[in-house]
């Protein structure tokens, strides 16, 4: 004789009930694809789309992505870089000078002395926010780290796209982050619906 528990399981499957009729459907995982413009329409590239939703990410968050950013050409590269909370960067020199990285940014202050050639340095970066990088030597050089607390996070391509996938359904915060963004802390955050499947959603920002 199966139990209550067995049988309430059963005829959830089944999707029949005493009295009615229950509808069954798999939580599907959403699709969100974004499109960043600026005020002309023009897409913006490189800018950092973050999805908070209601329900926390469990356990450790990690990107398809290195977490490195190297000094070439006197640049850094990738100019922007997306990380997790309390991930370790390395930055690695591949040019025939030597350079010292730093940064005054407040989720993460520090300094590295100088270093050269095929030398790697590396640095943690506990806090979220974003981490404006220079070279006390090169002062052309900048680069960003943008350190999040959600896995659903993803630079826009050369047509200001990005695509965030794997997150499930309802009420969630989007939030828009670069350097030449005209707001406080070069982001905008606004409120969005999650649906299942694919969705797609278009924002304007003003840029500098």
């Amino acid at each position: 004789m199966p139990s209550r528990t067995a049988s309430a399981a059963f005829v959830a499957i089944l999707g029949i009930a005493t009295g009615g009729v229950v509808a069954v459907a798999a939580a599907t995982p959403a699709a969100l694809r974004v499109q960043v413009v600026d005020g002309n329409g023009l897409p913006v590239r490189d800018a950092v789309v973050e999805l908070h939703t209601s329900k926390a990410p469990v356990g450790a968050i990690r990107f398809p992505w290195k977490m490195g950013m190297g000094q070439k050409n006197q640049q850094f590269s990738p100019g922007t870089l997306i990380v997790a909370r309390g991930s370790t960067v390395a930055f690695p020199n591949l040019d025939n000078v030597r350079h010292s990285i730093y940064s005054f940014s407040k989720p993460a202050r520090f300094e590295i002395e100088l270093y050269g050639r095929d030398q790697t340095r590396t640095h943690t970066f506990t806090v979220t926010g974003s981490v404006k990088l220079g070279c006390n030597i090169h002062d052309q050089m900048r680069g960003y780290i943008r350190v999040t607390d959600t896995p659903f996070a993803a630079k826009t391509d050369h047509n200001g796209y990005v695509t965030l996938s794997g997150m499930a359904g309802g009420a969630a915060r989007l939030t828009v982050w670069h350097p030449a963004l005209r707001a406080p802390d070069n982001e905008s955050a606004s409120a969005i619906t999650v649906t299942g499947g694919n969705q797609n959603h278009k924002l304007t920002v003003a840029v500098r």
